[in-house]
């Protein structure tokens, strides 16, 4: 049988049973390709042009070549409270090697129910699946560390949520699917012995260079580090994750779990899209201290390895979510510079930083477009007839003359810096609305201009018009 260029190993099953169960996804009675992802199959080492056409090795009706499916065991803290989880609606079907020779996995996502699913039937909607691709695949062409999106598979078989809604199957592609929360709960129901084997086997997937090192500790940096320039890079380019527990947070540094998430169209740093985030808890501004406190669950649980005293411990702990904060401040001050064509550092940035993003508050302007505007010298910006941004604008432009570039290269940095497209929430829905009529080409539309964020375009570069309506989105489960 051919194997379509699957290329499977499966060490995260060679793990012990704590880690996971057995599991095959559930049968789909008429899967139906919705979207296949052509450029990130070939990325694989995939035929795409012959896997394209077998929507049953991604809906869960028949294995791919070589696949070996289970369900991984995690716990999360939701909202800050504790919880034991897993996959309740995904399975693993292990680990690709590519032409490169990375290893990713391969996930099926809304393919049935499993150990972990507790009260929940383990599928999952069409259209939270496809807004699932379409946030990560934009993300990817944005530079920001994501999982990817392979298919969306129509699976024949309804979903009973609010109302009756097409039930489908999400292939997700990762570097790994090791949480926060797989550290959670094996530090919960677990041993010392079962965590020093699940940070070995991270450090072996995911920093390898670590090997020689106080390994522990550094472990701890590394994901500290990924962890504060992720987190940086949402900031900067107005995307709200919405739901940051703790099993939503990937130590490989990706982007995870894409439920009530969307970018942020007026600034405000107190936006909120989640329909269950009432207190704000996972608001924009309040993210990188989030971050913070994910990172500070995931010491708790390496405790017992960084030091046989525990005091000690919890001081080596303290150290690394310091480096947290300094790694983001420092990521995302350097990213705010470079979007406002600043290429050399001044103590005086942060001020220059802060005073342009009040005045977007204070005026509802959309974030994106209006750094998108101050790019191009020759645009009329959305702060021009606003008298507070003439200083503002004269201290911005005094700062660009006290550097090498020229105006043009400044310009042209920003232009690299200050994406044109985004996934805008009102072009996401419409695309959604007719894909839930079995029309897909709005989406093809929406994809093909976000596969080139940097570029202006007619329709995508603009954003909605104002509404009294606050955007709200839902998890989808």
């Amino acid at each position: 049988m051919k194997n379509d260029g699957w290329n499977f190993e499966h060490t995260y099953s060679q793990l012990p049973p704590i880690f996971y169960r057995n599991q095959n996804p559930a049968t789909a009675p008429a899967p139906k390709m919705v979207i296949f992802n052509q450029n990130l199959a070939q990325s694989l080492g995939l035929d795409s042009h012959t896997l394209s056409s077998k929507p049953e090795l991604f809906a869960g009706s028949a294995l791919p070549h070589g696949a070996k499916s289970i369900s991984q065991a995690y716990a999360g803290y939701q909202f800050g409270h504790f919880t034991v989880l897993g996959d309740g609606r995904a399975v693993l079907l292990g680990e690709q090697i590519t032409p490169n020779g990375n290893r990713v996995d391969i996930q099926l996502k809304g393919s049935g129910p499993t150990p972990f699913s507790r009260n929940g039937d383990g599928y999952a909607a069409l259209l939270p699946m496809l807004r699932e691709y379409i946030i990560s695949e934009a993300m990817h062409y944005l530079g920001i560390p994501t999982t990817r999106s392979l298919a969306v598979v129509l699976t024949g078989k309804d979903v009973y949520r609010e109302k009756i809604l097409p039930g489908a199957v999400l292939t997700r592609v990762a570097s790994s699917h090791i949480r926060v929360g797989t550290f959670d709960y094996v530090h919960a129901v677990g041993t010392p012995d079962d965590t020093r084997i699940i940070a070995d086997y991270s450090i072996w997937r995911h920093f390898p260079k670590l090997e020689n090192t106080n390994k522990y500790i550094m472990l701890l940096r590394e994901v500290a580090k990924r962890q504060a320039s992720l987190i940086a890079s949402w900031q900067l380019a107005g995307f709200i994750h919405g739901v940051m527990n703790t099993d939503n947070m990937a130590i490989s540094g990706e982007t995870i779990d894409y439920g009530p998430c969307a970018f942020m169209d007026s600034y405000d740093p107190d936006t909120v899209f989640s329909s269950i985030d009432t207190a704000g808890r996972y608001s924009y501004k309040n993210q990188p201290k989030i971050g913070a406190w994910n990172l500070s669950r995931f010491a708790e649980a390496l405790l017992p390895l960084l030091h046989e005293e525990q005091d000690e411990a919890i001081e080596l702990a303290k150290t690394e979510i310091d480096y947290y904060w300094e790694i983001y401040n420092k990521s995302w001050l350097s990213g705010m510079r470079a979007k406002l064509g600043i290429m050399n550092e001044e103590h005086d940035d942060i001020e220059l930083v802060t005073k342009l993003l009040e005045l977007m508050k204070t005026y509802k302007l959309d974030y994106t477009s209006t750094f998108r505007t101050l790019s191009y010298p020759a645009k009329t910006s959305p702060l021009s007839s606003i008298s507070d941004f003439t200083t503002w604008q004269a201290k911005w432009q005094a700062r660009l003359s006290r550097q090498a570039q020229n105006q043009q290269d400044i310009f042209d940095i920003m232009q690299r810096h200050n994406p044109a497209v985004i996934p805008r929430n009102h072009h996401v829905e419409e695309a959604l609305a007719a894909a839930n009529h079995g029309d897909i080409s709005p989406m093809n539309s929406l994809l093909k201009a976000l596969y080139r964020p940097y570029e202006e375009h007619m329709i995508y570069s603009q954003p909605p018009k104002p509404t009294a309506c606050s955007y709200q989105t839902f998890c989808g489960t």
